[in-house]
């Protein structure tokens, strides 16, 4: 399949340095909000990209539950590919695409587990099925058929029903702790926007990168 003749021109609008916050993580707000109010789907999914002790990568895209100064939070299940490659190396990537605007958002960091207690007050928080779902899961394993995952749901689902799932043993949150950013607005011609914030002297650096 030749695919060389797909391209675009993105007109919609640029990016200054007047433009961009002082703190990325503010930027990072702001552009979320835009996404949220432009109807994206799903507006806080990002690809998270890790990679193995033998440099070996892979991606997956996963939602954004929470950010603050501390940095970005999401959940998983600890047995997961991507729980096993971030105990091997803490070293991640995010991106966040909204093409309708014609933006991306690159975060590069180190991440760490959340609090269990975190872990504990965003799973009791979530929809029952959401939970049986993940307490149903054991992510990444070889499973012989679907009906296995169906018959282990039910099976929660009744041993439970009447009462709080727990939150399993095996599920929680990662805190991604931010060591760059980058906002990339599209420009006609490919002349595209990207503007990168990384820490000096503990404070943010701002600077143009060329397209």
């Amino acid at each position: 399949m030749n695919l060389g003749d797909l391209r675009m021109q993105y007109t919609l609008q640029d990016l200054r340095r007047k433009d961009l916050l002082d703190n990325p993580l503010e930027q990072l707000q702001k552009w979320l909000t835009e996404a949220r109010k432009a109807n994206i789907i799903e507006p806080n999914a990002m690809v998270l990209a890790t990679c193995n002790a033998k440099g070996i990568p892979s991606s997956r895209t996963v939602l954004l539950k929470h950010f603050d100064e501390q940095g970005l939070i999401f959940f998983t299940n600890y047995l997961s590919r991507k729980a096993q490659e971030i105990q091997e190396n803490p070293y991640v990537a995010i991106t966040f695409l909204w093409k309708e605007l014609e933006r991306q958002v690159l975060i590069q960091g180190k991440v760490e587990k959340t609090s269990r207690a975190t872990s504990e007050e965003y799973f009791s928080k979530r929809p029952r099925q959401s939970q049986l779902g993940a307490a149903a899961s054991q992510q990444s394993l070889v499973v012989p058929n679907r009906k296995f995952l169906e018959d282990e749901y039910h099976r929660l689902d009744k041993l439970f029903e009447k009462q709080p799932i727990p939150c399993p043993k095996n599920w929680g949150g990662f805190l991604i702790k931010p060591s760059s950013y980058e906002f990339w607005q599209g420009r006609p011609n490919r002349l595209h926007d990207r503007f990168k914030y990384h820490l000096s002297n503990n404070q943010w650096v701002i600077e143009r990168l060329s397209p």
